[in-house]
């Protein structure tokens, strides 16, 4: 994964990004908004030259600090869960490679994301890309804890498999707000939607099953690329 230099971003890999657009669609993401932001995000700025082709396959990578770029599938359809508005505020617990991020940050919203990993968050601040969006707000830090200073937040998005809803995330999360989380510990998660109701309390909706990395707390202080 190398950010640090410029890339380019030629009409074939523009064809290969509409096909898999439209392959999106055809697997039911009807959100022409979030499909319109994968269009516009550049996949393969995202990983090594030599998988530029590959970038638009609908398929994980691995990425720094044993880490993994998601499918796209699972990235469209986390963020169509998210239902977005235009300049909602949105917590993102595990920026990992910053893909989703970009998609999300593509959709006009202000996008604060956490990533445990000092040596992927160091590396993705190298990333050249991420100056096309001042509304992305990094942070280094623990997820399970959110940016409560920061909060409340209307939306918030867990890339990661957690072993539990976390309750200070709740806390931030604004009356009407939803997170999307996936739930489960072990090689499989449920992805989950959660509607925080006005009176405070929660209602879950399974959308399906999905694997993630795990969602850890603390902070992983190592530096320099693995």
């Amino acid at each position: 994964m190398l950010h640090t230099l410029e890339r380019e971003d030629t009409y074939l890999q523009k064809g290969l990004r509409k096909q898999l657009v439209q392959l999106l669609r055809n697997k039911g993401i009807t959100d022409e908004r979030v499909l319109a932001a994968i269009d516009a995000v550049p996949r393969h700025f995202f990983l090594d030259p030599a998988f530029e082709r590959q970038a638009y396959e609908d398929r994980a990578f691995p990425i720094t600090a044993g880490q993994t770029i998601s499918h796209p599938f699972t990235v469209a359809m986390q963020t169509h869960l998210l239902d977005l508005k235009k300049f909602d505020k949105v917590l993102e617990i595990g920026t990992g490679s910053a893909y989703q991020a970009c998609v999300i940050a593509e959709m006009g919203v202000t996008l604060y994301t956490i990533e445990r990993q000092k040596a992927l968050y160091d590396h993705v601040g190298q990333f050249f890309f991420l100056k096309k969006y001042c509304n992305i707000k990094r942070f280094y830090g623990d997820g399970f804890a959110g940016l409560p200073s920061y909060g409340p937040f209307d939306k918030i998005l867990i890339t990661c498999g957690a072993p539990f809803v976390p309750p200070k995330l709740i806390e931030q999360l604004k009356p009407g707000g939803i997170m999307v989380i996936p739930l489960g510990e072990g090689e499989t998660q449920r992805m989950t939607r959660i509607t925080k109701e006005k009176d405070g309390s929660i209602n879950e909706e399974y959308i399906g099953v999905y694997s993630f990395v795990p969602m850890l707390e603390g902070k992983n202080t190592q530096s320099g690329l693995a």
